[in-house]
């Protein structure tokens, strides 16, 4: 059973920075895809992006933060980072990370088995 930790969330303001991380305990990451996602309060959880469980570590990204959001592993530390840049007020949201047995990535939920708890991001214009 893998156990996922978000963390790096709080308040910034409009093009700034932050760095959010997905840290594993109970399994190792690097063996799962892992998957970014965002839930704003009264919407549905959206995709944010994806990085396959390879080496080469394919990634995917949403169209809206496609640019500006990089995410990469550090196997090590059995952790995925998610590296926000320019960030807009639009982006204000908590952000969950979640790891897939399915290694090539999805950008759909239902793909994802286990999930961390969130951490809040909020961007103020």
């Amino acid at each position: 059973q893998v156990q996922l930790v978000e963390s790096g969330g709080g308040l910034v303001q409009a093009g700034g920075s932050l760095r959010l991380s997905c840290a594993a305990s109970g399994g190792i990451l690097s063996r799962y895809a892992v998957g970014w996602f965002r839930q704003a309060p009264g919407k549905a959880r959206e995709f944010v992006g994806t990085i396959s469980w390879s080496s080469g570590g394919t990634k995917n990204y949403a169209d809206s933060v496609k640019g500006r959001f990089t995410i990469s592993r550090d196997n090590s530390k059995n952790t995925v980072y998610l590296q926000m840049n320019s960030l807009k007020p639009e982006d204000t949201a908590v952000y969950y990370c979640a790891a897939s047995l399915y290694g090539g990535g999805s950008p759909r939920r239902e793909e994802y088995d286990y999930w961390g708890q969130g951490t809040q991001v909020t961007v103020s214009s």
